[in-house]
């Protein structure tokens, strides 16, 4: 069994049955032996891999810079089920964050610019007033896409599929990656 196709099924059931945003997944990176959590947004499934976007120059972004290895956890609490996906995270081509950049709102491409994503800031008015000068610069004009920021594409070595079970006898199916084959296993909870 491909993973990517249970992958998907799952994916649309949330879809269907979660009742916030289904796309939200904890991206975990690594830096120094150090592991770091947070969560972003599931923005693209390729046959190949997920995409999310960031700014390079925030913490996550150096943190990939340092070491591509990543890790995602998806979590519907209302299904009862999770799915653990670990890879190697790549920049996107170019054309790809382009695409995806002049799609968002408006307000969102200038917050992209005005936000130097995880730098210290005076104070709330100070970010304010960086968005107001952003939105005054690109006044009836597309807004270009910040060389900063990229989609990153994450292909997966290993999938982890967690449904809850009736006295915490948990189902767990571990599919990996070996030779351009997947294989799988079953796991005590």
């Amino acid at each position: 069994m491909n993973p990517l196709s249970k992958f998907k099924a799952w994916f649309r059931l949330a879809k269907k049955e979660y009742p916030f945003d289904h796309t939200a997944f904890n991206l975990s990176t690594s830096i120094n032996n150090k592991p770091y959590s947070r969560m972003v947004l599931l923005k693209k499934i390729l046959p190949d891999g997920f995409i999310f976007f960031t700014n390079l120059n925030s913490n996550k972004g150096k943190q990939f810079k340092s070491n591509s290895n990543l890790s995602m956890c998806f979590y519907w609490d209302n299904l009862k089920k999770q799915i653990r996906i670990v890879g190697k995270g790549k920049i996107c081509l170019e054309k790809e964050s382009d695409e995806y950049f002049s799609s968002r709102l408006r307000g969102s491409q200038i917050g992209a610019w005005a936000s130097k994503q995880s730098s210290l800031i005076k104070n709330r008015a100070f970010l304010i007033k960086k968005y107001k000068d952003y939105e005054k610069k690109f006044k009836n004009i597309p807004i270009p896409r910040p060389a900063y920021w990229v989609g990153i594409k994450i292909t997966p070595i290993a999938y982890e599929f967690w449904e809850e079970g009736e006295f915490r006898l948990h189902k767990r199916e571990y599919f990996y990656l070996k030779k351009n084959e997947w294989f799988r296993k079953i796991l005590s909870p």
